[in-house]
């Protein structure tokens, strides 16, 4: 299993080893019960050879970040991490109950912020007629774009784990859908929060200020327990895809309130606000050409705000006449909050590139720019490739650059962290 391991691992060692008894510690309660939820309710048959039908699928990866520079408050220029994700898997004979358990587990080397220890997955399913029924914790996506995902609420996002945001913890829900001829309605329950997480002092992409994670503050006096509701409408008309959504609850996005104490000593703590989200995702595809939408209304207490992305991805099939396939991506962002938004797309406009090799590999390459439509000295980038170097071995490659010369920039504070970074995939 060729997989890259610095020197320091032996140092390392004992850390890591504290630290997953750590992360198992911190394990929440909702986690640990979505567990033994599943295993209570999977219904699982009374033979003895039932073991044999569980099937495991796991993935061992390691992570080396580099970085040209040493960080705004003198962090180190290299990280690196290793991960492991299990997924056990079984399914009835008549294929309408099944249940699935999939742990996932990070230590880095140099920032303990990013130690994790999640349950991604822990459900237990139940199929009828136009019907489904779910229970445990998962991981739900809504979303069409390319560059944004406005719409995708249901899961909070793993901060540390990548700058995209796509990362997602499991979300403890309850989780009813009814299909037919008219289209599929998802109702879902979301009993317990799962905070951002932030990077620590000695990791990088991180503010300026310590985020004090556990010193966050809720609007609801519920805090992790307020009950949260969404619904989600979707229909395909011809090659028209369409979805309406509907969200109450606690929102994912925290506004971080800068505090201090006595001493001199400062930081930021996240206060979570109550949030009405409706949301609107289209997607037409015709010959080569997708056009994608989304749109959200987003309602607080104290006010509101209006976010939209929108664009297209064309396909050009064995491109001068070769086998590669090459996509041209272009999408415009836009936040009514201007410079007040806590993203960077605001008034951007976002192009890429997609490269399909069509081999054996599955190799593949992804290239985009988010460029400033009101700042020009704004943009950051983006280069994705991965290509498999046989059918357990997975390599990929990722680059990030942020450049501005505005402090009023969301990326001012990361204009010195621009990384590669390698990683390798274990399958087995």
């Amino acid at each position: 299993m060729p997989i890259l391991i610095p020197m320091h691992y032996n140092v390392a060692a004992d850390k890591m080893i504290a630290a997953v008894a750590a992360m198992a510690a911190r394990m929440t309660t909702p986690a640990v019960a979505a567990v033994a939820l599943c295993l209570g309710l999977a219904g699982l048959p009374a033979q003895a050879d039932w073991r044999e039908q569980v099937k495991l699928d796991s993935t061992l990866g390691t992570e080396l970040r580099w970085f040209p520079q040493t960080g705004l408050q003198g962090q180190a220029a290299s990280h690196w991490s290793a991960n492991a994700l299990f997924e056990w898997y079984w399914q009835s004979d008549d294929e309408k109950s099944s249940w699935v358990i999939s742990p996932y587990l990070r230590f880095d080397a140099q920032d303990s912020e990013r130690h994790l220890l999640d349950i991604r997955q822990a459900y237990w399913l139940q199929v009828g007629d136009g019907w489904e029924f779910k229970l445990g914790v998962d991981k739900v996506f809504w979303g069409v774009t390319e560059s944004v995902h406005l719409v995708d609420i249901i899961n909070q996002t793993d901060w540390v784990d990548a700058p995209d945001g796509e990362s997602k913890f499991g979300q403890p829900l309850a989780q009813l859908t009814l299909s037919g001829d008219w289209g599929s309605l998802q109702s879902f329950v979301l009993p317990y929060f799962r905070e951002r997480n932030y990077a620590g002092e000695d990791g990088r992409l991180r503010l300026p200020l310590p985020v004090w994670q556990d010193a966050a503050q809720y609007q609801s006096s519920a805090e992790q327990h307020h009950v949260d509701y969404a619904l989600r409408y979707s229909r395909q008309i011809e090659q028209l895809d369409i979805a309406l959504s509907y969200f109450d609850g606690t929102s994912r996005e925290p506004v971080l309130q800068p505090v201090g104490l006595q001493g001199g000593t400062a930081g930021l703590i996240p206060y979570y606000r109550q949030l009405r989200q409706t949301g609107l995702e289209l997607q037409y595809i015709v010959d080569s050409w997708i056009w994608k939408l989304e749109a959200v209304d987003q309602q607080y207490q104290h006010g509101s705000h209006q976010a939209a992305v929108a664009g297209f991805e064309y396909t050009s099939v064995g491109v001068l006449d070769s086998v590669f396939d090459l996509g041209w991506l272009a999408e415009y962002q836009y936040d009514s909050r201007g410079a007040q938004a806590t993203t960077v797309a605001q008034r951007d406009l976002f192009v890429g590139w997609r490269l399909a090799f069509n081999d054996e590999a599955g190799s593949e390459l992804l290239f985009g720019m988010v460029q400033d439509l009101q700042d020009g000295s704004s943009r950051n980038g983006v280069l994705e490739a991965s290509m498999r170097l046989d059918n357990n071995i997975r390599v990929r490659l990722d680059a990030w650059w942020f450049h501005t010369n505005d402090p009023v920039q969301l990326t001012w504070w990361y204009r010195q962290d621009d990384f590669i970074q390698v990683g390798f995939d274990y399958f087995f």
